[in-house]
């Protein structure tokens, strides 16, 4: 412990990035789209005095609820959660705003003698919360200048010049958009997009637990899920925030479910094509995040259906011996 002036409360020591090392673990909740992420946390949170943190990047969004699956006031079961519905969608979800304020609240959730339980299947805002990460920032006229070109010449003349500068990126990323921010990155700095992402150390202690779903299960459940986001009403939700902008933003009317009904709306495919698009996509898009969060080997994975599923992810969540340190695992 830091000495301190006489009479004044002592500080507690920071860790190598600035983090208190006497603070308890963080724990993440990650998996795939609809193994059941939300209900443990909360479980956890209950179990544990925690609070809930998001980390879902869709979630941000205010009206998008039936879409995301958001996890509604009853469901919460009292425990608080933040993160949520922070932003209209016309807004531009960033990854070191949430870097930023999801350590602020880790920070204050931990002041307050309780836990902090992230939960969300958007790898990289996981990462950016728990590890040493750094964010290069922005250029709004490099960012228009290459979505003009994008427009212009469509996604391959870009990713070929990706493959020039950063060959990593290049083979990692999937979409226009992060192609875009990776080149806007390498004209910024000068360094490749993939430099910025380090090996896997924590920025404190921290505990993921990932939730393991039998495959043929988990595509039953997804296919259930979004025929019952239907029945709840998608379509008047996509409409609902359509009128309010959604085609304005950038980010949000890409979310599944959203894109697809979107379609609906212009005339261009009927309820049950959209809605088996989705379930298509959503699919495509869990086994994406599989194989992201796979790929952390300080993930520890358990069995979904297990009945003692709580009891065993409580167990992992003790907080860590004070003389253990937590090695760096490069990617």
């Amino acid at each position: 412990m830091a000495v301190t002036p006489q009479g004044t409360t002592p500080v507690p020591p920071e860790g190598a990035h600035g983090a208190p090392v006497t603070a308890p673990p963080v724990i993440a909740v990650v998996g795939p789209t609809g193994s059941g992420k939300s209900d443990l946390a909360v479980s956890l949170a209950l179990e544990l005095d925690g609070e809930v943190i998001n980390a879902d990047s869709m979630q941000f969004y205010r009206g998008m609820d039936i879409g995301t699956a958001k996890i509604n006031d009853a469901e919460r079961r009292g425990v608080p959660h933040h993160l949520l519905d922070t932003m209209d969608v016309t807004g531009e979800a960033s990854v070191s705003d949430f870097q930023r304020q999801s350590r602020a609240l880790i920070a204050d959730i931990h002041s307050r003698g309780k836990r902090a339980i992230l939960v969300g299947g958007s790898g990289l805002y996981v990462r950016a919360a728990l590890d040493v990460l750094e964010f290069p920032g922005t250029d709004p006229a490099i960012r228009r200048r290459l979505e003009a070109e994008l427009a212009a010449t469509g996604p391959d003349p870009l990713r070929t010049r990706l493959e020039r500068v950063d060959p990593v990126s290049a083979g990692r990323l999937g979409d226009a958009r992060r192609i875009i921010r990776a080149l806007e990155v390498f004209e910024l700095t000068g360094r490749p997009f993939s430099s910025f992402m380090p090996g896997r150390e924590y920025f404190q202690p921290a505990v993921q637990i990932g939730l393991s779903v039998d495959r043929a299960l988990l595509h039953e459940r997804l296919a259930r899920r979004v025929h019952h986001m239907v029945d709840q009403g998608l379509l008047e939700e996509v409409r609902t925030l359509d009128a309010a902008g959604l085609r304005l933003g950038k980010t949000a009317p890409r979310a599944l479910g959203y894109a697809q009904f979107l379609k609906v709306i212009d005339g261009e495919s009927d309820v049950d094509a959209a809605a088996e698009a989705t379930i298509i996509a959503t699919r495509q898009f869990a086994r994406r995040q599989l194989t992201w969060f796979r790929a952390d080997p300080r993930i520890t994975w358990l069995d979904r259906q297990d009945p003692g599923l709580v009891a065993k992810a409580a167990a992992l969540c003790a907080p860590a011996p004070k003389d253990r340190t937590r090695p760096s695992i490069p990617l």
